[in-house]
């Protein structure tokens, strides 16, 4: 599913379109405009407290504005928020859930790391429907980071990092109301306040009432958008002492019930029912603070825990589990000339229970030392380095370095980076996310993934006109994947296992984007190209599935402030490799159209979105549902096509206190 915001621009381009006055692409001002102010717009993601377009990290940030647009799409989630960045894809994991994971330049969802201001509150392995419990209500901005980054953030960063970013209170009431409808029986209720307490305390509160009714949309009694109810809430506390000491303290609740697989009084091809269904709880809390020591120096802590339980049905199969996430940090960061240093030390605990089958139970603890610097050369040249040393409990000591320049000549802005980092297995990959572990094998031997990437961008601004290159690479070794077991292994239920494959996963690829402006129209246009391929049989290489090699898409959006926006989309989705579909060995590729529609009133805002349009639908095409169980318990193919067609969206949005 698509929203109506433009694909996220390289980090100096975004700082380009927030500042207050004309700037060029290396964030100085032209001639003329020496006295404009150009708004801070800081980096939280690379640790460093820089500006933007200061950073030698690429780093793409989400704006306000374009968070502002998502959540009148999906106020339930955020799974579309990052779906327009370049080279990102949100893949869905488990049609029957509605289940989706991020995959950072064709690398596989479970190496993203999800984190809430700098915190893991998510779990150090999110959950693929935790994308799909988050609302964007609350949220300032989104920093992407692409590639290696656990020297930044450890070793659930291998593929890169999505930090959510919450707003900031000001200094008087702010606060707004949302109700949202869709044709598909769907229905979100979200509030957001903030508001001083005292002159060293500020507040927010954020809740929401999601709800959506399941549908079956081609009759064949499997539910192909499932049925769920949730509630969420979360207050956070912001304190600023006299002497620069900030803390920032948050909380959270989340409950769910989620329903899909067959309708009621329906079978499968075996002729039994197939209830799939998952009960949710989540909470979880999180500190950070900051405290100036000594000239520019400060002293940095974090802190979380997170804990969430699940009930899973598969089947007559029940699931019980328990995730349990706990971490701290301290840090300890200053500048010395020109150059910027941090170090640090850091520990994280992440455990799993269950009671169904307590085999895969595990406790990783993982303490780390963490060091970075960053050197001025020169006015326009920039090194930085990061690197990590993680002693992993079950998985031995790994070193991860990260090395990056920036360059910054005239109207033109190029990084260079290249990282490396590990993976420790877990039993939770794609397949057994969505058919639940009754038919895995024991995860004895198996060894940690290791990865190395690559990228280089290219940008220039010139006028109205933005533009970008990034050419990436990534080698994946040792990567888990899913193999039947032999036959003389098969004992009870037991029918696969998880192995490490022979040979690197190798991608290779480029992402480029074109942006013009005219007055309040902004047109979009990307490109992004993906080449990730694995070994196969008789060691030749095949490519990897549900990855497609080209994707493109325009946007065309006019928009004026307090009067209302107007904008059309087109996306383009290429072929993907198939597995284990009957159906088909290659998808076929297709076409997403939409509009969005907004009128503002003062503070009262009315929103239409036209999704989907073409009705592009997969059942259309295939059935979803396979005419027998595979080996991993699942009973549909891959989703490689929308699964809910045209859906039509719309409510109002109410403001009250300062804007």
């Amino acid at each position: 599913m698509r929203l109506f915001s433009s694909p996220s621009l390289p980090i100096w381009t975004t700082a380009l379109m927030l500042a207050s006055g004309p700037i060029t692409a290396a964030g100085q001002k032209p001639a003329g405009h020496e006295d404009e102010a150009l708004e801070e717009i800081v980096v939280q993601s690379t640790r460093s407290g820089r500006r933007v377009q200061d950073e030698p990290i690429r780093v793409e940030v989400i704006s306000q504005e374009e968070i502002d647009e998502k959540l009148m799409m999906t106020p339930g989630n955020i799974a579309t928020l990052v779906a327009e960045t370049g080279g990102v894809r949100v893949q869905v994991t488990s049609p029957a859930m509605g289940a989706s994971n991020v995959r950072m330049q064709g690398m596989a969802g479970r190496y993203t790391q999800l984190l809430a201001d700098g915190l893991p509150l998510y779990g150090g392995q999110s959950s693929s429907l935790g994308l799909m419990q988050i609302p964007p209500t609350d949220l300032g901005q989104v920093e992407v980071i692409k590639g290696a980054a656990s020297a930044l953030y450890g070793p659930s960063a291998l593929g890169g990092i999505i930090n959510l970013i919450s707003r900031r209170p000001r200094d008087e009431l702010q606060g707004e109301l949302l109700f949202n409808a869709t044709s598909r029986d769907g229905q979100d209720l979200t509030v957001y306040t903030a508001s001083p307490i005292n002159g060293s305390w500020h507040y927010s509160l954020t809740g929401g009432l999601h709800r959506q009714s399941h549908q079956d949309l081609d009759d064949d009694g499997w539910i192909d958008i499932p049925e769920y109810e949730r509630a969420t809430l979360r207050p956070r506390l912001y304190w600023k002492g006299e002497h620069g000491t900030t803390v920032f303290l948050t909380a959270a609740a989340m409950i769910e019930e989620r329903k899909g697989g067959t309708l009621p009084g329906r079978d499968m091809p075996d002729g039994e029912p197939y209830p799939q269904t998952q009960d949710s709880q989540r909470f979880d809390a999180g500190l950070v603070a900051r405290i100036p020591v000594a000239g520019s120096a400060s002293i940095q802590l974090r802190a979380s825990a997170m804990t969430q339980d699940h009930e899973h049905r598969f089947g007559s199969i029940v699931e019980p589990d328990r995730h349990d996430t706990y971490f701290t940090e301290a840090t300890l960061a200053g500048t010395l000339g020109k150059t910027s240093l941090l170090g640090g030390v850091a520990f994280q605990a992440d455990a799993y229970r269950s009671e169904t089958f307590p085999d895969f139970d595990y406790t990783y603890k993982v303490p780390a030392l963490f060091a970075q610097a960053e050197h001025d050369l020169r006015s326009d040249l920039m090194l930085a380095a990061s690197a990590r040393w993680d002693s992993h409990s079950d998985y031995g000591s790994q070193f991860s370095p990260r090395f990056s320049v920036l360059y910054r000549p005239g109207d033109w802005t190029v990084r260079a980076s290249l990282g490396k980092g590990f993976y420790a297995p877990t039993p939770f990959v794609e397949e057994t996310e969505a058919a639940g572990l009754s038919r895995l094998g024991s995860l004895s031997g198996l060894k940690k993934e290791q990865a190395t990437t690559a990228s280089l961008d290219l940008g220039y601004s010139f006028g109205p006109i933005e533009t970008s290159v990034v050419l990436f690479a990534s080698d994946i070794d040792d990567a888990i994947r899913l193999e039947d077991l032999p036959p003389e292994l098969v004992t009870g239920s037991e029918r696969v296992r998880l192995v490490n494959a022979m040979g690197a996963i190798r991608t290779r690829g480029a992402e480029l984007l074109l942006r013009y402006r005219w007055e309040d129209i902004k047109v979009t246009g990307s490109y992004v190209h993906v080449d990730a391929t694995e070994s196969g049989e008789s060691d030749g290489r095949r490519p990897v599935a549900l990855t497609p090699r080209h994707t493109a898409g325009v946007v065309t959006m006019w928009e004026q402030h307090g009067v209302g926006r107007l904008g059309l989309e087109v996306y383009y989705t290429g072929r993907q490799q198939l597995e284990n579909n009957p159906y088909r060995s290659t998808s076929r590729s297709y076409l997403e159209v939409g509009m969005l529609g907004e009128i503002t009133v003062g503070k009262v805002s009315l929103f239409l979105n036209l999704e989907n349009i073409l009705g592009v639908r997969q059942t259309r095409h295939d059935p979803m549902l396979l005419p027998a169980q595979t080996t991993d318990g699942r009973w549909t193919v891959d989703a490689w096509e929308p699964t809910d067609g045209f859906v039509v969206n719309g409510g109002i949005r109410l403001r009250f206190g300062e804007n």
